[in-house]
C-alpha cells in the first residue's frame, strides 16, 4: 500500500515514506536559510542524523543536542544561546516528543524579552509574546506518539516547582511538519508500545473530552481505529512500512484532536512526569484503564460507538477497558506504577500537580485532590476496578 499526501491541516504536512530527501527544498519554502537542527543527545550520535545531515547536503546548519528526556527550563536557554551565537534564521526540530517541544520553545524564545515561565498557557498569557520574536520551525518527527509536530504548544519542566508547563502560542505550530516513517522503522519494540499508546490515549481523551469541536470528535475516532488496527503489527513488525505510516499518521491525528481537550491521564502523567522521570507515554499508559474506570459513569454511553468501530464484540465501555488491558498486556507495558518503581511518599503532592495541571479541565468528570490521590495509590497498586 502506497501512503502519500500533501495535507494542510493543521498545518503544512508532507506525509510519506522517502520525503526527507525533500528538506532543501521544504527549507527553502520554510525561510530557513541557515536552520539550527534541535534533536536529542542519542539521536544527534545516531545514522538517522547522518541521514538528515546528507539530505540538507549543502545548507549551512548546526546541531543543538543538549537536552534531558524530560527536558527542563535550562535545555531551552542553552538552545536559545546555542541559536543566537551560531547566527541561525530557525529551527528543524528532528526526534521524538522532547527533541519536537524543546525545538519549538527554542524557536519561541529566541527572540522574547521576558523569561519563559511568563509565557505559561494561563489566561491569556500568550499574548504576552512578542510575535515578532519568534523564529520559524520546520518539525520532522521520529516516533509516533506525542504528536508534537502539529502541536502550538510545549511542555517543558520547571524545575524549581517540579511541574510541566505548557508553553503556548499559535506561532509555535511549525510552518511545515516533514512525516517521513522511514524514520521511524528504526524504534524499538517497547518504545514503539509505550509512544502508540500515548497516541491512543491523546485521541481517547480528546474523543471523551466534554467541549465542542466535531472536526476534532471524527479524527479522534478514526485516529483509534488507526491504532487498534496498527500498532500490534508495528511492535511485532517494525519493518512494516504501511504500519508505521498508519501509526505516524494516528499520532498527528491524536495532536490535532486535542485542540477539544485532554484528561485525567494526562493531569496525572504530568505530574508523574514532572516529579519521577517517568517516560510520557509510558505513564500515559499504564495510567489509562485507571481514569476510564474513574470516568465510566459520564463516557460508558459514548464509548459504545468507539468499540463499535473497532470492531470489538459485544461492544461497551466493558469491551474497550478489556481490550486497552489485554494491548498493554500484550505490548510488554506494565500494569501498575508501582513496577515503575514508584511508591506512595509524594501521593499528595502528585495529586496536587494534577489537579493544578491545564488538562484537569478536559476531563468528563469534576475530580478533586482526593479522586487524584486515589487514582495514583489505584494506579501504584494495579486497582483498575474489577479483575484485580
Amino acid at each position: 500500500m502506497t501512503l502519500s499526501g500533501n495535507w494542510n491541516y493543521p498545518t503544512a504536512i508532507r506525509f510519506g515514506a522517502g520525503r526527507l530527501a525533500e528538506l532543501p527544498a521544504l527549507c527553502a519554502q520554510a525561510g530557513l536559510k541557515r536552520p539550527l537542527v534541535v534533536t536529542d543527545p542519542g539521536l544527534a550520535a545516531s545514522p538517522l542524523m547522518a541521514r538528515v545531515t546528507a539530505a540538507l547536503g549543502d545548507t549551512p546548519h548546526g546541531v543543538f543536542s543538549d537536552m534531558r528526556p524530560n527536558p527542563v527550563g535550562r535545555d531551552v536557554d542553552a538552545g536559545v544561546h546555542a541559536l543566537r551565537a551560531g547566527g541561525h534564521d530557525g529551527v528543524i526540530a528532528f526526534g521524538g516528543g522532547s527533541a519536537l517541544d524543546v525545538g519549538k520553545a527554542i524557536a519561541l524564545m529566541s527572540g522574547q524579552d521576558r523569561p519563559m515561565w511568563d509565557l505559561e498557557d494561563v489566561g491569556d498569557n500568550w499574548l504576552r509574546v512578542k510575535e515578532s520574536g519568534v523564529a520559524p520551525s520546520l518539525a520532522i518527527p521520529t516516533t509516533a506518539g506525542t504528536g508534537s509536530e502539529v502541536g502550538r504548544a510545549s511542555l517543558i519542566i520547571d524545575e524549581a516547582s517540579q511541574r510541566k508547563v505548557i508553553l503556548f502560542h499559535p506561532l509555535m505550530l511549525p510552518k511545515l511538519v516533514l512525516a517521513d516513517p522511514e524514520l521511524t522503522l528504526g524504534l524499538p519494540p517497547h518504545i514503539t508500545a509505550a509512544t502508540g499508546i500515548d497516541a491512543f490515549v491523546h485521541n481517547f481523551e480528546a474523543y471523551c473530552s466534554p467541549f465542542y469541536h466535531p472536526m476534532a470528535q471524527g479524527v479522534a475516532l478514526e485516529g483509534m481505529r488507526l491504532i487498534h488496527e496498527f500498532l500490534p503489527q508495528a511492535v511485532r513488525q517494525g519493518s512494516d512500512i504501511t504500519a508505521r505510516s498508519q501509526m505516524l499518521a494516528a499520532s498527528m491525528m491524536g495532536a490535532t484532536a486535542f485542540q477539544k481537550g485532554l484528561g485525567g491521564v494526562h493531569a496525572l502523567s504530568h505530574a508523574v512526569g514532572a516529579m519521577f522521570n517517568v517516560h510520557h507515554g509510558l505513564a500515559n499508559a499504564v495510567l489509562l484503564p485507571y481514569v476510564m474506570w474513574r470516568n465510566r459513569s459520564a463516557i460508558a454511553d459514548r464509548l459504545v460507538p468507539v468499540a463499535r468501530y473497532l470492531g470489538l464484540p459485544q461492544p461497551s465501555f466493558e469491551a474497550l477497558l478489556d481490550w486497552v488491558l489485554a494491548l498493554r498486556r500484550d505490548l510488554g507495558i506494565a500494569h501498575s506504577l508501582g513496577e515503575l518503581g514508584l511508591d506512595d511518599a509524594q501521593a499528595a503532592a502528585v495529586a496536587a500537580k494534577a489537579k493544578q495541571d491545564p488538562s484537569d479541565g478536559g476531563n468528563p468528570l469534576t475530580l478533586t485532590v482526593a479522586d487524584y490521590r486515589q487514582l495514583y495509590l489505584d494506579a501504584l497498586a494495579g486497582r483498575v476496578g474489577y479483575g484485580d
